[in-house]
């Protein structure tokens, strides 16, 4: 395995992770990152956590059927005064799952009828742990009572601890669905989002299927951390178990659609006998496609997308994509409500540790009554 460095045409440089031969394709994890070195021993996958925790598949069935129904669940001890919540998203992006995710918390929170105040800081992904480390320790000197965060990189796990060591706050970690094993005894009250294992192994399915299992692609995951590991570790590892599929290059680009580009025009400047490049979030399958127009490959090499959101959807319709995972995108904020609802009314035990949204898999060629449904279904509170 070699390393190269390209140029971004803006003083950076972009690193190029190369010539990884089929017998690493089971797991490719250069060392000394992600969220500790191997994610795979310091995780439940969420089936992994259901065997060993019995009440998870009874406890998601129920809350599910609060999630899934027009009206939140009845309050019952209404608050003296506002609930306090905090939101700290990696919101910056094309894709418009985070802003989607706070719009449809909102709506589902005064459809409950809940008075709360809500303080919201959108960063960018990944490089700015310093700002949110500075403001999330402006907010818990106020005492939030719920505080809503994510977990990708390093520093994200020692905020997050001291985060679960404050007994007045109760954190929902959401884009994560794997629970952490050292965590177990002092859990966060809520994990929350759409599977990355799932979803990534869908996406494996899916090419092995249109490849028949022979040929060479490449890989653009997003920072190196948790994100990167669960969406592009697993693809590689699933898709070498089951096919004769060849990996040919790496990329990490951030969650960068500028990026995506530069790491996409080097890439097919070196071969153009890839049958797929894997992109690990909108903005890189964004990204990608660019470049690929630029060399006029669009249609000769297959890229995905990863979520289903706004711009890829248009990317589908104009049939620039080819197909991605489209998560029920306003559950993860309808279950947030919904969990609050609950906690308030002194049902905790009735709110699941851990809420994953259905992922459905669509493509270019969808037919358009079942994705004007699927969007529906969605976008219910983000969409109006």
């Amino acid at each position: 395995m070699s390393e190269l460095w390209v140029s971004l045409g803006t003083g950076e440089m972009l690193k190029v992770i190369r010539g990884i031969a089929p017998i690493l394709m089971g797991l490719f994890v250069v060392p000394g990152i992600g969220l500790a070195g191997d994610y795979s021993n310091q995780v439940w996958t969420y089936l992994a956590y259901e065997d060993s925790h019995p009440s998870q598949g009874p406890d998601f069935a129920r809350f599910n059927k609060l999630v899934q129904s027009p009206t939140p669940p009845i309050v019952t001890a209404p608050s003296t005064k506002p609930i306090s919540i905090v939101m700290v998203y990696p919101g910056k992006q094309v894709s418009d799952y985070w802003r989607r995710s706070q719009q449809s918390f909102e709506a589902r929170m005064k459809q409950a009828g809940i008075d709360y105040t809500l303080d919201v800081l959108f960063t960018q992904a990944a490089t700015d742990v310093r700002k949110q480390e500075s403001f999330i320790n402006r907010a818990l000197r106020k005492k939030p009572d719920y505080m809503v965060y994510t977990l990708d990189a390093i520093r994200h796990k020692t905020v997050v601890e001291r985060i679960i060591g404050r007994s007045s706050t109760k954190l929902i970690l959401q884009n994560i669905t794997t629970p952490l094993k050292a965590w177990e005894g002092s859990q966060p009250f809520l994990y929350v989002g759409f599977d990355h294992e799932i979803g990534s192994k869908m996406l494996a399915e899916r090419y092995i299927e249109l490849t028949k299992g022979e040929g060479n692609y490449a890989v653009l995951f997003g920072p190196p951390g948790y994100v990167s590991e669960m969406r592009g570790d697993t693809f590689i590892q699933h898709v070498s178990k089951n096919s004769n599929l060849r990996l040919s290059a790496s990329y990490y680009v951030g969650f960068d659609r500028s990026r995506a580009k530069v790491a996409t025009l080097d890439l097919v400047s070196q071969s153009t006998d890839l049958k797929f490049i894997y992109a690990a979030s909108t903005d890189i399958a964004l990204g990608a496609i660019d470049a690929l127009r630029e060399r006029n490959l669009l249609g000769k090499i297959m890229v995905n997308g990863w979520g289903g959101g706004s711009a890829e959807l248009e990317a589908l319709q104009n049939q620039d994509l080819d197909f991605t995972v489209m998560r029920m995108n306003d559950d993860n904020g309808v279950a947030m409500a919904d969990a609050i609802v609950l906690d308030r009314n002194g049902q905790t035990s009735s709110v699941p540790l851990i809420y994953s949204g259905e992922i459905v898999l669509i493509t270019k060629d969808q037919n358009m009554d079942v994705l004007n449904d699927l969007k529906k279904q969605a976008f219910r509170y983000s969409d109006e």
